[in-house]
């Protein structure tokens, strides 16, 4: 697995100015994160798929079995087989594999008017297919790239800086007339929709706010805005933005409980810890204690995942154990069913220690937020804390207490 500093390299090395590619659509409406995420690993499935060619095109990745058995109910989709989603599906994974092949990370070729890919890099696309976070990275620094080359990039910049709607209607108007002038697109419309796909994954990885309904946002940029699904478990799973108060945060919540999605993220979850463990740590287990002997193949839900679907996808809510800790301490006589609850405690006070070391360790990649911690504690907890950014010592302290009640 590499590193996000790698995926930079690999974007440092790539020339993607507008003026010189004509490319309008770099970067598209469907190009959300856990859009993006998904093509990229049902195209790694495919690939791998010892019955495909190593070339495809979007209508082979739309009707693959892998393709099929999840996008239609993780998206709450029709089948892909069925007619009257051709459009929609035509759109959902032609423009995430544009995105693909204008960043290099997959070979383009045409036949007759058929797209046809193959697969550059392997390992960046391996990167954005493990994790809707690595998908976000990598659109966040690609975006940047793109604006660098294109020499437009201190435009945004300017915005992200002053934060005034005079700063990003001039911003925007800056956008538009940019893209018109130097690819095919011809309305300010399309571009509206691109631009809109730009900036805000830019803004949340600056804490900025960004564009909502063609006005600067409110607050800053939230990691529910960025998605496709954007009204469903997100806005109950991720922390409220700073300077909204928590009333006004509930009011936004719409809960949808979507039992495939959590299954399916929940399995790249433990895929992609797992291999950070076995990378980062030489797959040990992240517990010392007299039974963390041996190879850490275990990736243990701190709260079961049958209990708290909504956070088993959360990279701070999986533990790297040994078989020996799994099945004998945190789930006793080895019945999943059953948690050791002082044994809970511990991993959770390991996982917040292991939180803290990778937020800080500029080495490493970084995999986890301080924010999804805590909200992990808060659904765990049946709670409601608010806890300062990085405050290990409250949340330390929040674990502690209650397992003292």
């Amino acid at each position: 697995m590499i590193t996000e500093m790698e995926v930079k390299q690999f974007l440092t090395l790539q020339n993607y100015d507008i003026r010189i590619e004509k490319n309008g659509r770099w970067i598209d409406q469907k190009c959300t994160p856990d859009v993006v995420n998904i093509i990229a690993d049902c195209v790694m499935q495919y690939i791998f798929d010892v019955d495909n060619l190593e070339m495809f095109s979007s209508v082979d990745i739309w009707h693959y079995k892998y393709t099929k058995e999840n996008i239609r109910d993780i998206f709450n989709k029709p089948s892909t087989e069925h007619g009257l989603s051709k459009n929609e599906y035509d759109k959902f994974f032609a423009q995430p594999l544009e995105m693909l092949a204008n960043a290099k990370v997959l070979n383009k070729s045409k036949k007759g008017n058929k797209n046809i890919y193959s697969v550059n890099d392997v390992d960046i696309l391996e990167y954005i297919s493990l994790h809707e976070r690595n998908a976000l990275k990598f659109i966040s620094n690609y975006c940047e790239k793109v604006l660098v080359d294109s020499g437009i990039w201190d435009w945004f910049e300017n915005f992200f800086d002053i934060q005034t709607q005079y700063a990003y209607l001039s911003l925007k108007d800056n956008f538009e007339d940019f893209i018109i002038s130097n690819t095919p697109i011809n309305g300010a419309t399309e571009v509206r929709r691109i631009f809109t796909k730009v900036i805000n994954p830019l803004a949340y990885t600056l804490r900025k706010r960004g564009t909502y309904r063609g006005r600067i946002s409110k607050y800053s940029v939230t990691y529910s805005e960025l998605m496709y699904n954007r009204e469903n478990f997100r806005d109950s799973s991720q922390s409220k933005p700073k300077g909204m108060t928590r009333q006004e945060w509930n009011k936004q919540r719409k809960i949808k409980t979507n039992a495939k999605y959590f299954k399916y993220q929940s399995i790249k979850a433990k895929k992609y810890l797992r291999k950070f463990n076995d990378q980062f740590r030489n797959s040990t287990s992240e517990l010392n204690d007299d039974y963390s002997a041996g190879a850490a193949i275990h990736m243990h839900h701190i709260f079961p995942e049958h209990q708290y679907p909504e956070i088993s996808m959360f990279l701070e809510n999986l533990i790297a154990l040994t078989p020996s800790q799994h099945m004998t301490k945190a789930h006793p006589m080895g019945n999943t069913q059953r948690v050791d609850l002082l044994y809970q405690e511990l991993l959770l006070k390991t996982k917040a220690n292991s939180i803290e070391e990778n937020l800080f360790d500029e080495n490493i990649d970084t995999i986890y937020t301080f924010d999804n911690f805590i909200e992990v504690l808060n659904v765990g907890f049946c709670s409601k804390y608010e806890v300062d950014e990085n405050d290990f010592v409250t949340a330390m302290s929040i674990i502690s207490n209650h397992y003292a009640q």
